[in-house]
């Protein structure tokens, strides 16, 4: 009797034993896995500099106050229309031909506000790289890198934010520069649309730069320096303000290896047809073909982007 009380005993320890292990093998298979994906935390990280921004309305507004003093000052006070005019004899048909010609629209402020839409992106876009340096300085940086979350995932998300940013200020530019008088004769959904397509791959190859270059730094004065050093360069060695064809012979050739200037140009066709026949017979030429723009553009981004989620692997560290 005894030894059959014992032998019910194990059998019954063996049992619940075996029940124990499976409870806890089904705890695992439920428990959440890690997510080893390269995408892993990219939106999280990407919102989380988007907040710090869309909740903060006034960083917004003055952003757009330089583009808008462009626009509304330079861009109105900028007369060449009015100096033909003044001239006695010169009539509105051959003040709109000289135009055309020069400028690929009969409105310096229409080719002027197409200017302004990579003028707000190239600023914008350099400052991509500031938020690297204060998450590095306050210390969001190495609590970043303890998670499982990428480094490419990290550098992609800072440039992520800055092409959002970029391409609504963009949105909002292009808005007050219709208000303020620019030519919309050529506007359509497949040419603003086909244009916001370069604004987005100038500003994720000039984003990708710009934190590119901030990996390492800890230091806003050296940031704002690299800032500056590009900023204007890469602004007026393009033809953001004004005619590859009244510019040096040198600065031409500069402006041909400056991606800021493909966009613009790109821009100029969709938007204000300066790549049309009657823009040509009148004498204007655009910097390439509208396919050339897009392929130069495609290249920088590619080539921009690979580079800098390279270099985070590199330098990106605690």
């Amino acid at each position: 009797m005894t030894e059959d009380l014992t032998r019910s005993t194990v059998t019954t320890q063996e049992v619940l034993e075996e029940q124990r292990e499976r409870e806890e093998e089904r705890a695992f298979r439920a428990a959440p896995q890690l997510n080893k994906s390269p995408l892993h935390g990219l939106w999280a990280l990407t919102n989380r500099d988007l907040l710090k921004w869309y909740k903060n309305p006034i960083q917004l507004i003055i952003s757009l106050v330089q583009p808008v003093v462009w626009l509304g000052l330079f861009g109105k006070a900028f007369n060449i229309t009015g100096l033909f005019s003044s001239q006695p004899g010169v009539t509105q048909a051959e003040i709109n031909a000289v135009n055309l010609g020069t400028f690929g629209t009969t409105s310096y402020f229409s080719y002027l506000g197409a200017g302004m839409l990579a003028f707000i992106i190239l600023f914008t876009a350099a400052f991509a790289g500031m938020s690297v340096v204060w998450d590095r300085r306050f210390g969001f940086m190495n609590k970043a890198m303890s998670t499982p979350v990428g480094r490419g995932a990290i550098v992609t998300a800072k440039v992520l934010q800055s092409v959002v940013r970029s391409l609504i200020q963009a949105a909002i530019v292009l808005v007050i520069a219709v208000v303020l008088g620019m030519d919309t004769s050529s506007f359509s959904l497949a040419t603003v649309g086909g244009s916001f397509v370069m604004l987005f791959l100038m500003t994720f190859g000039l984003s990708s730069l710009f934190v590119m270059l901030a990996l390492r730094s800890s230091d806003w004065q050296t940031q704002m320096a690299v800032i500056n050093l590009l900023n204007l360069p890469l602004l007026f060695a393009s033809n953001a303000m004004l005619p590859v064809k009244i510019m040096p012979g040198w600065l031409q050739s500069v402006i041909r290896f400056n991606p800021v200037s493909y966009a613009v140009d790109g821009v100029r066709q969709m938007l204000l047809g300066s790549g049309s026949s009657a823009a040509a017979a009148a004498g204007y030429g655009v910097l390439a073909p509208l396919w050339v723009d897009f392929t130069v553009l495609v290249g920088f981004a590619a080539l921009l982007s690979v580079l800098g989620i390279v270099m985070s692997w590199k330098l990106l560290s605690k």
